[in-house]
This record gives C-alpha cells, structure tokens and sequence, in this order.
C-alpha cells in the first residue's frame, strides 16, 4: 500500500492501527525524498534477524539446509 506523506500524515493513527492489524507495509511517498515504510516492530525485527542469520554465507547455507531437512521429514506420514 502506498501513501503520500501529507495524506499519511493526516491519518497516522489508522495507518498505524492498520499496519498492526494487516502486517502489511505502507510505502510513504515523499515529494523531493526518499519514500519510507511504515512497518509493524516485530515485523520488522523479525526481518531483522533474519537478515543478521543469512548474512553469512556458510550460516546462510546450513540454514537452508535444515529447512529443507526440516520439510521433506513433514512430507513423509
């Protein structure tokens, strides 16, 4: 979703509310600037850390690993 900052601006409350509810991102669109998001916290904490865990090539590599491990044992009855 995507929002100009003066309409964001004038509405934060329910684009916060919103936000909490959906889990969904808002782009705020910025005249002359960069746009940001407004994201929930542990949404973005979340991919935050999960970020910081595949940042590292091997740790990324042994991650992928044992979620692959991970569904091919809840695929079998």
């Amino acid at each position: 979703m995507y929002a100009r900052l003066y309409s964001a601006r004038a509405n934060l409350t329910a684009l916060c509310n919103d936000v909490a509810a959906t889990r969904d991102v808002i782009i705020i669109r910025r005249r002359g600037a960069e746009p940001v998001a407004l994201v929930a916290a542990d949404e973005l904490s979340s991919l935050m850390e999960t970020a910081h865990l595949l940042r590292s090539p091997k740790n990324a590599k042994r991650l992928l690993k044992a979620i692959s491990r991970a569904k091919s044992r809840a695929l079998r009855p």
